[in-house]
């Protein structure tokens, strides 16, 4: 089995916990060994479930041997700045195996994690660490910038491209050949029929920028 350290104890890194456990039991799935959570808000020892947080990111210092992570945290400027502190740890992918992967020249990188009941079409992208929840539809000629995150049940059309960054709330919808600008926020249920810009927070029906915002990474 494969040691992994999930960095993030809120509702989130609880729900990679028990991903992963699911995964576990696929026999002809790697198997992973979880030994606790990373996290800097919650006291060293607390127990979650049936692990415990096993303090910040200087407790891997203290290893011997360097276990691989997995994020379970979904905001894209966090995922960024801590990976940048640990760019020489293995982040696997986390794909749950109900996933459907049917379609062709579907490209995953690096520490994606792919919830349950997620459908992909064909000829997609979806760059490192990127994180795309439960029930999520990605339709064909669609790339995924590095970090972005999809919450549950977000429909994605065929050829939208999404920046870096990206952060899309819970039953948002992106029509057909939609441009994201990177670090934007789509709010929970808009629906994209425009193209957006860089770092601005977009809700509604149709979504519109309702303020900008700096990107300080």
């Amino acid at each position: 089995m494969e040691d992994i350290i999930i960095i993030g104890a809120g509702g989130f890194g609880r729900e990679v916990k028990c991903l992963i456990e699911e995964i576990n039991n696929y026999s002809d799935h790697k198997k992973f060994n979880i030994l606790g959570f990373l996290d800097d808000a919650i006291e060293e020892g607390t127990p979650i479930q049936n692990l415990k947080v096993l303090g910040n990111i200087e407790y891997l210092k203290t290893l011997s041997e360097k276990p691989s992570l997995v994020f379970g945290l979904s905001t894209p400027i966090i995922k960024r700045k801590i990976f940048k502190e640990l760019r020489d740890y293995n982040f696997p992918i986390i794909i749950h195996p109900k996933v459907s992967l049917k379609g062709y020249n579907i490209k995953l990188g690096k520490g994606c994690i792919i919830c349950q009941g997620t459908i992909f079409t064909c000829d997609i992208i979806i760059s490192d660490f990127v994180t795309i929840n439960l029930y999520c539809t990605v339709g064909h000629d669609v790339f995924i910038g590095k970090y972005s995150s999809l919450m549950p049940s977000v429909n994605t059309s065929g050829e939208v491209i999404i920046g870096e960054g990206v952060f899309i709330g819970t039953g948002a919808a992106i029509v057909n050949q939609m441009n994201i600008g990177a670090g934007t926020i789509i709010g929970a249920g808009a629906v994209v029929s425009n193209s957006l810009p860089n770092n601005c927070t977009a809700v509604g029906v149709p979504a519109r920028p309702i303020k900008y915002h700096n990107d300080n990474e």
